[in-house]
């Protein structure tokens, strides 16, 4: 597996993907900061990155008109960069058994202190 992390959350995301051995690159250090959400998703579909966001709203929307993706990651809510790190780090662990997320979503988000992991697919009239 291979991760595209969003200008959005920390570049930190990129070296706890490489300690659990994947590739991982952010959007910032390979030159494509500032990109529009419509040309990030093609970029990482043809790429074949899951891409790691915590923009959902837009993001699911660009995604459920894909036919077939790599996957994509939200992290919620926005929160600070430990916090950031905190919860994908237990979206790695959940994908070392769940394994591949072609057309899927695995949202991780934290509720009090307890990390919430939520997969599903999306289609062209959900409305989450």
């Amino acid at each position: 597996m291979k991760f595209l992390i969003d200008e959005c959350l920390t570049v930190e995301l990129v070296f706890e993907a490489e300690q659990k051995g994947y590739e991982a690159y952010h959007l910032v250090r390979i030159g494509k900061a500032g990109w529009m959400d419509w040309n990030i998703v093609p970029y990482a579909v043809d790429s074949d990155l899951i891409l790691v966001t915590n923009n959902a709203g837009d993001f699911r929307q660009l995604y459920m008109r894909q036919p077939i993706h790599p996957g994509l990651i939200i992290i919620l809510p926005n929160v600070e960069r430990s916090i950031q790190r905190m919860l994908f780090r237990e979206a790695l662990i959940a994908l070392a058994t769940v394994g591949s997320l072609v057309n899927r979503v695995l949202e991780v988000s934290l509720y009090e202190d307890e990390v919430i992991l939520k997969g599903y697919e999306l289609f062209e009239d959900d409305t989450r």
